[in-house]
């Protein structure tokens, strides 16, 4: 009968009851407060033609099941919307949504997306499932389908959040894989069976994506991408905000830029995810380059290969005054790099190998 998203609607169900709400709308009379009288009127046409029994008959024929608030079911973090909570959801597979829901992460993006963009999707929600996490997504074309078949293709646990019903697959092109999310995970919307999705439904359905997880991962969003909705309705509900950067002239990428301007954290993997929204321990590895022979050096001997030019043989005297040390400590020094292949004598001076010349002082080949 209610629109999901409906603030107003959701004030008279917390205050009056949804029993009493939806007879009230049946009756007509009189108003209930908040609306103008057209408003009214439009939604008392609407629970006329509302049949809440024929849709749960044709709920219980697809294998669809209603849950509502205060059921089993029902994810208690949803209550975080208030007033713009929904009045149930309607759900299509057999797993817990209230199980699935507690360790959830939401990963959505553009439709259009590019090739990086849905690689991106896919590794960072394949990684995301080896570590245990439910991904939430849209269903949609792009950033949304790869990012459920990303955790398909891992055998792992999605949800998908549709804008209509869940008998009514939407996008059509996405019929297959949404009916495999049925068989595999789930399928959940606030709209009964047979409903169709609209513009607006797909921007309230957001709150329901960011509200479900623990956090929301943007890849790839043009300045005015719905995904950007579902992000800033995380940050409002206190919700980690994260978004995986793209090439800074890609303007799909300019809305992510401008989340992360705006205070969200940057990601590139999922290992990054889970360290943010994940339990105590779950750290993302150091992020650091190969560790080579040269940075295993005694800080003197590194000090004294700095000293020594591209060019040239200076001698070991010359050499410690550039290291700053004694002409004793140089020598021993330069002997222990001899060793490794960085100098070779020459004469009464020393100069770099080749190979260290040639690689920049980074390690040489082995002798």
């Amino acid at each position: 009968m209610l629109e999901p998203g409906d603030v107003t609607g959701g004030r008279w169900v917390r205050e009056l009851g949804a029993p009493t709400v939806a007879q009230r709308l049946r009756d007509g009379t009189p108003p209930l407060p908040g609306v103008s009288g057209k408003r009214w009127a439009g939604l008392c046409a609407r629970a006329v033609r509302a049949d809440p029994e024929q849709d749960l008959a044709v709920a219980r024929e697809t294998g669809v099941r209603f849950v509502h608030p205060g059921g089993t079911e029902w994810p208690a973090q949803l209550d975080d919307l208030e007033d713009a909570r929904p009045t149930g959801l309607w759900v299509r597979g057999r797993p817990s949504l209230r199980m699935w829901a507690l360790r959830s992460v939401a990963l959505v993006g553009a439709r259009a997306c590019t090739d990086y963009g849905a690689h991106m999707a896919a590794t960072l929600a394949a990684g995301l499932t080896e570590r245990g996490w439910v991904v939430v997504s849209g269903g949609a074309y792009g950033i949304d389908g790869a990012a459920h078949r990303g955790t398909l293709a891992g055998a792992g646990a999605t949800v998908a959040v549709l804008a209509c019903g869940v008998d009514r697959p939407y996008p059509r092109g996405h019929t297959g894989l949404i009916t495999r999310i049925a068989q595999q995970g789930l399928v959940i919307g606030e709209l009964p069976p047979g409903e169709h999705p609209t513009p607006s439904r797909f921007i309230v359905r957001n709150r329901v994506i960011a509200a479900l997880t623990r956090g929301t991962v943007v890849v790839e969003a043009a300045h005015r991408s719905g995904s950007l909705v579902t992000a800033r309705a995380a940050q409002r509900l206190g919700r980690h905000t994260m978004g995986v950067p793209g090439p800074a002239t890609s303007a799909l990428s300019a809305g992510v830029h401008e989340l992360l301007r705006g205070g969200a954290t940057l990601v590139t993997d999922a290992a990054e995810v889970a360290e943010l929204i994940g339990d105590i321990g779950e750290l993302a590895p150091e992020r650091r380059g190969p560790v080579l022979p040269r940075d295993l050096l005694p800080p003197e001997t590194r000090q004294i290969l700095a000293a020594l030019p591209a060019r040239g043989a200076p001698t070991a005297a010359e050499i410690a005054r550039g290291a700053r040390t004694t002409p004793d400590d140089a020598v021993a020094g330069l002997y222990e790099l001899r060793s490794l292949g960085y100098v070779e004598r020459h004469g009464d001076g020393w100069k770099l190998t080749r190979q260290a010349v040639i690689s920049g002082r980074r390690d040489p080949e082995p002798c």
